[in-house]
Order: C-alpha cells, then sequence, then structure tokens
C-alpha cells in the first residue's frame, strides 16, 4: 500500500508507521507503538551488556636473574589471573649490559612459560620492544 494510506491506518489505531527496510523496493514499513519499540530495544541491550565479559590484559614483570622463588610466585599470580578468564603480559626488562645476552632472557621466559604449563596458551610470541622482551599468554578455552 503508499505510504499515505499506511499512515492513514497507523492514525487509525493511534500507532506509529515505524520503517524497517528503508532501502527495499518497495519500503517495508510495521505499526507499532514505537515508544513501547524503544523500550524493548533498550533492555535487550543491557541486558546483553550485563552478560558480557571484559577481558583485561594483566602484566607481570621479570628480570633475566629471577630467582626460583620469585619465579614461582609471579608464575602463581598468573595462573590466578589466567583462571580468572584475563590475558597476562609477560615482560623481561633488559637494563645495561644484559642487552647483550638476550638468550638469557629468552631462556628466562621459556622458563616461566613451562612453569604455567598446560593452563595458557601463547597468543602471541616473545619479541623485542625496546629494553623488553614481551609475549602474551591467554587462558586456554573450556570444553
Amino acid at each position: 500500500m503508499s505510504s499515505r494510506e499506511a499512515q492513514f491506518k497507523a492514525n487509525e489505531y493511534d500507532l506509529d508507521l515505524y520503517c524497517v527496510a528503508p532501502n527495499a523496493q518497495p519500503p517495508v514499513c510495521k505499526i507499532l507503538n514505537y515508544g513501547k519499540y524503544r523500550f524493548e530495544q533498550q533492555k535487550k541491550a543491557k541486558e546483553a551488556k550485563k552478560n558480557q565479559k571484559v577481558v583485561e590484559i594483566k602484566e607481570v614483570q621479570l628480570t633475566p636473574q629471577i630467582g626460583a622463588h620469585d619465579m614461582a610466585t609471579k608464575a602463581k599470580a598468573t595462573l590466578k589471573f589466567l583462571s580468572e578468564g584475563n590475558k597476562v603480559k609477560v615482560g623481561v626488562r633488559f637494563r645495561g649490559r644484559q642487552m647483550t645476552h638476550l638468550d638469557v632472557g629468552e631462556e628466562t621466559l621459556n622458563n616461566f612459560i613451562a612453569l604455567i604449563g598446560e593452563e595458557a596458551v601463547i597468543e602471541k610470541p616473545a619479541s623485542m620492544d625496546g629494553k623488553w622482551m614481551i609475549t602474551i599468554l591467554a587462558p586456554k578455552r573450556k570444553k
């Protein structure tokens, strides 16, 4: 029907004419209570927002000469972050002459990842970023 007829029908029922697909040929419209429709849409959006989980990136900092106990403590904290569903950015900081021995820092990073074991997936492999060797770990998906 023509848009005038549709508008007349909507006014007859004291409702609104809502265009569902304006680009279609011919345009598709609905007769409905627009205030109630907007309220329902806002309610759905609020419910969807309430159910979504925001993933944070937590950070753990290491040095190439970190002690075994310190590394275990940091691994325990990392496991806690991963169990909460957050990603973890693990960084090894090199200072001064440590930059000449990147292999020591890489070994430290590999030992740290080995401590975490099967709990995490390496999302971004180790790479240098200035004085930092960084890798990003993500929690394993549960089936």
